[in-house]
């Protein structure tokens, strides 16, 4: 798509986004190559003179770009040009893990940790460069980020991933406590999972409890997410359940006013977009927004990471941005397993 825009022939050239740097530097200088070829030169030169160091750590060198792309930004935050909008008020419920969870994330955690490692000895024998990647990582590497998904399932709910679990889930707990909660006030909840399976497991529970709900992921037809958009903003439905890519963007969800991230993504800026479904033109009360998190687990870096990634994107052009998943070394990993 990017090689093709770039080939259009005009006279003038704008580009507008919301995240210039949603995941990488990169991002910044494919936009600038579009925009005005040879700025910021070839990539390989802009990966050597800016994007290694200001990953990094140099904060010369963000401030350089910075100097050199600012001219060229016009940036208006929401509290710019909707003065009347509501307040979104955040906070972060951290979740102790428990009984037979604990145990069995802990055993998952140091396994692949104790992996890691090993593969880091491996490669450190060969002389080979911290953080590179070749072909004969491609099968490990993969395998790594499998059992990463894996270590966020367990956080969640380890019946995502052991059949015949049956020690409880700490955050499906606290997550229904916020749903009793939003009930007594009178308030309409927003519900986002990157898991569809953990969203069927809120979707029983909410049955037991005779709740009524309504259900978005990606295999929901465009015209019954309509439907259901339109329904939810005028009944009387408390509880939307959403998975995050299928129902991030797009949505206008102002009939809610509470807003809960069940796990943390990799990159904030996706879950900033669905907390927006809320957040929005429309919005007539203030949004409360809960990001649950298990306490001593792989999302609490998860968080963490998002941070560092939103204060380099920040130094740069002021747009918080986070890493995905795909571009973290092998020493990243071990950092997110403490």
């Amino acid at each position: 798509t990017a090689r093709a825009v770039k080939r259009v022939r005009a006279r003038h050239r704008l580009a507008l986004t919301g995240t210039p740097i949603e995941n990488r530097l990169a991002e910044l200088w494919s936009i600038f190559d579009f925009l005005m070829p040879g700025l910021l030169g070839s990539y390989s030169s802009f990966r050597e003179r800016y994007e290694l160091g200001i990953v990094g750590g140099d904060e010369a060198l963000s401030e350089r770009l910075r100097r050199l792309v600012g001219p060229f930004v016009l940036r208006r935050l929401k509290a710019d040009v909707l003065t009347d909008l509501p307040d979104k008020l955040e906070s972060v419920v951290r979740v102790p893990l428990e009984g037979e969870q604990r145990k069995l994330y802990a055993a998952s955690e140091q396994r692949l940790r104790e992996e890691l490692n090993r593969q880091k000895k491996m490669n450190a024998s060969r002389g080979k460069r911290s953080g590179a990647i070749t072909d004969a990582d491609v099968g490990p590497r993969v395998e790594g980020l499998a059992e990463l998904t894996r270590l966020r399932q367990m956080a969640l709910d380890p019946g995502l991933v052991f059949e015949d679990y049956r020690g409880g889930a700490a955050k499906l707990g606290a997550i229904m406590d916020l749903v009793e909660q939003a009930r007594q006030s009178g308030q309409k909840m927003l519900l986002f999972s990157q898991f569809t399976t953990f969203l069927d497991e809120v979707a029983q529970r909410l049955d037991e409890e005779g709740v009524a709900y309504y259900v978005l992921t990606g295999s929901t037809p465009k015209k019954r997410r309509l439907q259901m958009v339109d329904a939810f903003n005028a009944d009387d439905t408390p509880v939307f359940l959403i998975s995050l890519k299928a129902g991030g963007t797009g949505l206008n969800l102002t009939g809610a006013s509470v807003v809960v991230h069940a796990d943390p993504w990799w990159n904030a800026a996706a879950q900033n977009q669905a907390t927006d479904r809320a957040h929005r033109i429309g919005q007539k009360s203030d949004v409360s927004v809960y990001k649950v998190i298990a306490a001593g687990t792989i999302e609490e870096r998860i968080v963490e990471l998002q941070q560092k990634k939103a204060d380099l994107a920040d130094a740069v052009i002021g747009a918080a941005g986070a890493e995905q998943l795909s571009g973290l070394t092998r020493e990243q990993l071990l950092e997110l397993l403490g």
